[in-house]
């Protein structure tokens, strides 16, 4: 696999809470110049990146994030505002504790409603793989097949660990018909990155490899 095919499944990411506009210009520009599948950006400069991007590559924001434990009332706002200033793709944080209460209806009620509320958008569900057990995986892969979302993602990037390729494989194993896979942090380079995309992941979160294509260059 090359790199420009491997490039095509990046989600370009900038998510740091003190990212300036500058630095958000900075990874559109490089997400139109290495052909990423999109930039995933902060809720606040998605309006801004649409008008300037102009439709070049798909802009991706996150909701919940990075903690997920905000009212599902919050997340739908959140949601429909993101959508209305231009977002194309919605990462989700799913509600850690009610996953742990075993609260598994309402898990799957407001991945529902978000995924309503994207209508034709893609919608894609964090789960934080690096908080749960693996019983705990294989039940979000059952709820998210069941809830209609279009991706199960494992990461945050902000919590104790990222992707690892045996949460992928557990994926893979686990989710149902039409329901792909994002791996997302700790992806340290092209040759991670392949052989995350041969387990089973369709789209990577990261913001190393386009910074390693440059360097490349």
């Amino acid at each position: 696999m090359d790199r420009k095919e491997i490039l095509s499944k990046v989600d370009h990411t900038l998510l740091a809470q003190t990212a300036t506009w500058e630095e958000i210009r900075q990874i559109c520009d490089d997400a139109v110049s290495y052909g990423t599948a999109s930039v995933c950006i902060p809720p606040s400069y998605v309006k801004q990146a649409k008008d300037y991007l102009e439709g070049k590559v798909k802009i991706c924001t996150v909701i919940g994030f990075p903690n997920g434990y905000h009212t599902t009332a919050v997340k739908e706002f959140e949601t429909r505002d993101a959508i209305a200033n231009g977002a194309d793709e919605i990462d989700m944080v799913i509600n850690l504790g009610w996953l742990r209460n075993k609260q598994f209806e309402q898990v799957e009620e407001e991945i529902r409603i978000l995924k309503n509320a994207c209508g034709d958008k893609l919608l894609k569900v964090i789960i934080e793989t690096c908080l749960l057990t693996e019983e705990e995986k294989v039940k979000m892969c059952q709820i998210v097949t069941a809830a209609g979302a279009d991706y199960i993602k494992t990461s945050t990037g902000f919590s104790t660990s990222g992707a690892t390729m045996e949460d992928i494989r557990l994926f893979a194993a686990h989710v149902g018909e039409g329901v792909k896979i994002k791996a997302a942090g700790g992806i340290s380079d092209f040759e991670d990155a392949e052989e995350f995309i041969r387990l089973g992941a369709d789209r990577l979160g990261t913001s190393r490899l386009v910074k390693q294509a440059k360097e490349i260059h």
